[in-house]
């Protein structure tokens, strides 16, 4: 029972990585891309991500000032 214990989380992790690597060789990108400097930033040239594939949230509404908020109510 004791070697099951303590080999059951060392063959998970193993299964897990095996996954993992199988899921990173299976992801058909051909070409990886590289990074680009462009105007003070950095751009991906190249590779299997479009921009469309990034989902970027809008930015929060900034906080009320304290003056701001004692106006309104």
């Amino acid at each position: 029972m004791t070697r099951l214990r303590v080999l059951a989380p060392l063959l998970a992790a193993a299964a897990l990585a095996a996954v993992a690597v199988a899921t990173v060789h299976d992801a058909g990108c051909d070409e990886p891309g590289y990074l680009e400097m462009v105007d003070g930033g950095y751009e991906l040239v190249g590779g299997c991500i479009a921009a469309g594939d990034l989902l970027v949230a809008d930015p929060p509404a900034p906080a009320p000032l304290d003056g701001e908020a004692a106006d309104k109510g």
